[in-house]
């Protein structure tokens, strides 16, 4: 837990500004960031040996509910093979907000972001080629939101 302590006080150093919170739970660190710092965190988290965070394991979409402000949260899982951290950063944004691409720092992040914009409506900004993933192109709504119909929309 100590080590744990001691690379909250890194990323609040290095980043301090730019983090809105910061959350220690099971033994693992969560950075909520302003939207606009996004890309040039994370191209310092993969670049910087002090951090080298590689891997993007995975991208997720959570909607806080419709009267939530911001309503949704894009979550980053991050890995350093150097260091064996994990580490989760999440963004904030409401529906009419757009998320920058991290396409250009992990390749990868392309399908989970087509997943988040296909299953909640987040759009990100920059992406090569945002299209739903997992639904028809023709697909009305986004069917993990919070106020999608079970049955989804009848006609």
């Amino acid at each position: 837990m100590e080590a744990q302590g001691t690379q909250r006080a890194i990323f609040e150093q290095r980043f301090g500004p730019h983090i809105l919170d910061v959350k220690e739970q099971w033994g693992e660190l969560t950075l909520v960031l302003a939207r606009e710092a996004l890309v040039s965190i994370c191209e310092t988290l993969r670049d910087d040996p002090a951090f080298d965070y590689k891997m993007l394991v995975d991208i997720c979409g959570v909607d806080r509910g419709p009267d939530a402000d911001p309503r949704f949260e894009v979550v980053y899982h991050l890995y350093s093979f150097a260091h064996r951290h994990r580490l989760r950063l999440k963004v904030r944004v409401n529906e009419d907000e757009t998320v920058p691409t991290v396409v250009g720092i992990w390749p990868n992040a392309n399908w989970y972001e087509r997943e988040v914009y296909d299953m909640f409506g987040v759009r990100f900004e920059g992406h090569p080629e945002l299209r739903r993933l997992l639904m028809p192109e023709d697909w009305e709504g986004y069917p993990l939101r919070k106020d999608y119909p079970l049955r989804g929309y009848q006609g």
